[in-house]
């Protein structure tokens, strides 16, 4: 059998150890006493080690593919220039924090500088404007940014496999590769300048893999992730080949932002069917568990930056222009496109159902034209120019049918043009059509609707102060980020070219009244949801997401991109033999209770009967006269009867303690509760319903309760089918006296008082009537049934029925919250812990074996 240990340099092999750039590594942190495992000794300062954070000022690091400047040589002096973007989103979002926030920016120059300048470049960018400037070797930001970044996860992430070459690109393992190393320098830029106590916001899906980098040297660094693009479904996503390594690396983050519930739900689909991972809402927020850490996600679109558009409409330039465009136009019906050249945008969809509306209405050939304004294109390829070609195709047939010597229907402007340009055609236009096929957060609808409503300079110019002055139409595709937000606009799906001609002849003919209430609505939610709000709201969550960061004991584990952080509260500490061999073997009458299905054998085994080994060790411990090892299940007694039937001492508490035997030759001893199983004609025809509409689901009938499975049933599905049949259960069973419970993977009816809890609890009363009351009480389980056991062991614990306080060990299998105090990570782990006990009970003194001591060594090794 491979083991754990084993299993993780395996994981090496697909490409999780790369050659790249030494960063500065912590030093390993040790298990200084038994069960515990020490802070780092060693530069406390950077890597968050101490409880106790100290008194620092926080920064903000925004952390982008590209910095927010502009630059340019001096053609003179050769020397670098450089300016402020002041349209970078980046900029803007300082608006939302406070004035004495530091802002520091890390990303690369959208210029080559040579190797011999830039020390003083960085120098320069550092101390004039913030900016800590990342320099790829262009072969290298080749094949990341157009090779990796443009090939193989924009498309993908905009619903595109790579069927065949004529439609994407072959994965390519070397491009990954260099997406990583990428990420890795970037990740070194950030450890040159990160104090413990900054915040980092990392931005968009070219810097994916940058927070495990960065979580390996700051176990405690405060780390955002937001996320510009759509996240596809699981179903496209689970196409990527490096789709684990990208995952992982994103739960490194302490909080992840999407622009809408769609792009999150895919995200956590995704966590759910690929790594096994629950998520569950918490007074309002999503939260993740992953090793103990809770990964919190954001849903909240981008906004504008109202001051600046404002700004540049009352510009005499925008003035002038938007006069200029009123003249040419006069008496036509303005319609606005403004998008990139890409193959997601359906610039040429738009163009067909212009062409169609055109043909529907022969009375407004003449009185309608499209302003399509289109933005260069920000990737290279055969798709872009296939798209650019149809675009000016169609364009060109539509004005040839339907136009005139001087008049066209369709306007392409595909230069560039002032941003003053823009604007005025935004404020001029009767209707704005954003009708991409697939697009992340698109602004343009924002931009258009404040450009709208205008300033006073502007109204003046465009003649508009009466009734109905400030009005908006808005088509957008439901494909995009924004329509969510945009309630006022006529959605379409642009595919739709029928309805998208529909959706156009509508938006002229609404009513103005009507215009204006749907201006209104949007403009008030975009004027309120700026991007000072959205860069406000999302670095509020991110110090919400990390506040128990100094609560909880730290350490990283794994190798690579597997490379992950456990976190656990100060008193929850991994259970090791040498700290419970000392117990063990001091005292006279233990007690053991093991729960069986995850516990004793892996949840998600085929072979639900214990192995020999099982047996033999279980045989091991119940053959020491100081011991009573008990199995404690869920399970029916002929099952756990027939299974154990070799440990002739073993005692057995089946279907939650109903049925308890002491031994094998001992007789069943039944519960007192009433036994009323009228219950059941009316909860097994519920629980077959469910199961006739979910594919791998399975009733298990036992005497006392019934247990619906969806273990081998569709994660998402499964555990939505779980929550309508708990919910159903509970209405027609209110009357009836039995619980409704969910477990690991089931739905269980069973009756009221029935527990582990109360088996145990009876179990040790037993010991203590019989004059033989345990000082030493063990107790393993993995699920919420246990949780039980942990209770009411330690409640009986501390009764004043105990001459002496036992020593208790209560351990959960798998990091995950319990009111046990320790943990083991899986049923492999407690083998190696029984076996460690009963190999004490036949060496009161044994030596350290490498076999089953846990040692961090061990421990980190898993990947």
């Amino acid at each position: 059998m491979t083991s754990r240990s084993y299993s993780s340099f395996l994981g090496l092999a697909s490409g999780e150890l790369l050659d790249l750039p030494v960063t500065p590594k912590a030093v390993p942190r040790l298990m200084n006493y038994p069960g515990v495992i020490s802070d780092l000794k060693s530069d406390k300062s950077n890597d968050g080690g101490s409880d106790t954070p100290p008194i620092r000022r926080e920064r903000k690091i925004i952390v982008a593919n590209m910095l927010p400047l502009h630059a340019q040589r001096d053609a003179e002096t050769g020397s670098w220039k450089f300016s402020l973007d002041e349209d970078s989103l980046l900029v803007q979002l300082k608006d939302g924090l406070s004035s004495e926030t530091e802002v520091l920016y890390v990303g690369s120059l959208k210029v080559d500088v040579e190797s011999h300048e830039q020390e003083e470049v960085s120098q320069k960018l550092f101390e004039e404007f913030g900016c800590v400037p990342t320099f790829l070797p262009p072969d290298l930001h080749k094949k990341f940014y157009h090779g990796f970044c443009k090939q193989q996860l924009w498309p993908l992430f905009h619903y595109m496999l790579p069927i065949s070459p004529d439609h994407g690109d072959r994965f390519d393992r070397s491009l990954w590769h260099s997406y990583v190393s990428a990420n890795k320098i970037f990740a070194d830029r950030i450890m040159e300048v990160i104090n413990q106590d900054d915040c980092v916001w990392v931005h968009d899906y070219h810097l994916m893999v940058l927070p495990t980098f960065l979580r390996k040297r700051f176990t405690r660094v405060k780390l955002g992730f937001f996320l510009h693009s759509p996240f596809p479904s699981s179903e496209i996503y689970r196409t990527l080949p490096v789709r684990d390594e990208i995952l992982k690396a994103l739960l490194n983050c302490d909080l992840i932002g999407f622009h809408t519930f769609d792009y999150a739900r895919h995200f956590l689909s995704c966590c759910s069917r690929m790594l096994g991972l629950d998520y569950e809402c918490k007074r309002g927020y999503i939260g993740l568990e992953y090793f103990g850490r809770t990964i919190y996600i954001k849903i909240l679109p981008v906004g504008i930056h109202l001051g600046r558009l404002e700004s540049i409409l009352n510009l005499p330039s925008t003035i002038k222009k938007a006069r200029e465009i009123q003249e040419q136009y006069k008496g036509k019906k303005l319609f606005l496109g403004v998008d990139d050249m890409d193959i997601f945008k359906g610039i040429s969809l738009k163009l067909l159902a212009v062409e169609n509306l055109l043909k529907q209405n022969p009375d407004m050939q003449g009185k309608l034209v499209l302003i399509q304004i289109v933005n260069p294109a920000r990737s290279t390829g055969k798709g872009v120019q296939e798209t650019k070609r149809e675009t000016y195709l169609t364009a060109k047939r539509i004005n040839e049918t339907y136009g005139s010597s001087v008049y066209d229907p369709v306007v392409l402007i595909d230069h560039p043009i002032p941003l003053s340009e823009k604007v005025a055609y935004y404020a001029m236009a009767e209707c704005c059509i954003v009708n991409a096929v697939r697009d992340g957060m698109n602004l343009v609808p924002y931009e258009y609707v404040v450009c709208r409503q205008g300033t006073k300079a502007m109204d003046e110019a465009r003649g508009k102060n009466g009734e109905y002055s400030h009005l908006s139409m808005l088509v957008v595709s439901e494909f995009i980020g924004c329509s969510p937000s945009l309630s006022g606009a006529i959605r379409i799906n642009p595919w739709d070219i029928d309805a998208v001609a529909d959706a156009l002849n509508s938006a002229l003919n609404i009513h103005n009244a009507e215009k204006q209430l749907r201006h209104e609505k949007h403009y008030k939610y975009v004027s309120t949801h700026d991007v000072g709000y959205w860069g406000r709201s999302f670095i509020q969550d991110l110090e919400r997401a990390c506040k128990e960061h100094y609560s909880k004991r730290c350490w990283g584990i794994g190798f690579g991109l597997g490379f992950r952080v456990i976190a656990l509260s100060p008193n929850f500490r991994k259970l090791s033999i040498s700290h419970i061999i000392s117990s063990y073997n001091k005292t006279s009458r233990r007690a053991i209770f093991l729960d069986y299905d995850g516990t004793i054998i892996p949840q998600c085994s085929i072979m639900k009967a214990p192995s020999p080994e099982v047996i033999s060790v279980l045989s091991d411990l119940c053959n020491d006269p100081k011991n009573t090892v008990f199995i404690v299940s869920g399970r029916g007694r002929n099952s756990l009867s027939e299974w154990f039937d070799p440990c002739e001492k073993l005692g057995l508490a089946a279907e939650h303690g109903y049925f308890i035997r002491w031994s094998r030759t001992s007789e069943w001893e039944i519960s007192p509760l009433l036994a009323d199983f009228d219950w059941k004609r009316i909860a097994e025809p519920v629980m077959r319903l469910y199961t006739e509409t979910t594919d791998g689901s399975y009733i298990e009938t036992k005497e006392t309760a019934l247990v619906w499975h969806h273990q081998d049933a569709d994660p998402d599905f499964g555990s939505c089918q779980a929550k309508e049949l708990l919910d159903h259960l509970e209405n027609v069973l209110a009357n009836d006296p039995v619980v409704v419970k969910r477990g690991q993977q089931i739905v269980e009816v069973k009756p009221q008082g029935l527990s582990k809890g109360m088996a145990v609890q009876k179990l040790l009363s037993t010991m203590v009537d019989n004059r033989k009351p345990p000082d030493f009480v063990m107790c393993i389980g993995d699920d919420r049934s246990d949780e039980d056991m942990f209770e009411d062991i330690a409640q009986f614990l501390s009764s004043p029925l105990l001459p002496a306080v036992p020593e208790f060990f209560a351990c959960t299998v798998g990091r995950k919250p319990s009111k046990a105090k320790y943990y083991l990570d899986d049923a492999a782990d407690v083998m190696k812990l029984l076996q460690g006990l009963a190999r004490a009970a036949a060496n009161p003194k044994p030596r350290p074996n490498p076999d089953i001591q846990f040692s961090f060594d061990s421990y980190a090794g898993e990947g």
